[in-house]
């Protein structure tokens, strides 16, 4: 099991952090992604590239692995694993088909977590965290 620290927002600064990950929703399910390579239903996100705000590391990925054109961004926390990540929630305002090139297979919405998760501590865990955020 990978121990996942987490921090409040500002903890580090936005040029520390290596990867963004995105709890989304659109129409009120979950959104996830099943990833053709590892076999399992993912919550998005990805790296942040050279020269890329985390705003639009998560516009990116959002596109890349569930074909939103039109999303809202929230930063809520940071978390930790080797390097320093942000944990967003997004509301997809707009999607279309997933891109050709992406590295997902398909989309689903959901009420919940799905069975059958890449990495179901992690996901699990960022899934509470925004939901609580959000409740609160």
């Amino acid at each position: 099991m990978l121990e996942i620290k987490t921090y409040d927002l500002g903890y580090c600064q936005d040029s520390e952090l290596t990867r963004v990950v995105c709890v989304c929703k659109y129409k009120d399910n979950y959104v996830f992604s099943y990833n053709k390579k590892r076999h399992g239903w993912e919550i998005p996100g990805g790296h942040i590239e050279e020269g890329e705000t985390w705003q639009e590391a998560a516009k990116r990925e959002m596109y890349e692995e569930t074909g939103a054109t039109n999303i809202r961004v929230e930063p809520i926390c940071i978390y930790k694993i080797s390097t320093f990540g942000l944990l967003c929630y997004c509301e997809i305002l707009e999607i279309k088909d997933l891109p050709e090139e992406s590295e997902m297979d398909k989309v689903m919405f959901s009420k919940e977590l799905p069975d059958n998760l890449t990495y179901p501590d992690a996901f699990k865990l960022y899934f509470e965290i925004v939901n609580n955020s959000k409740n609160n």
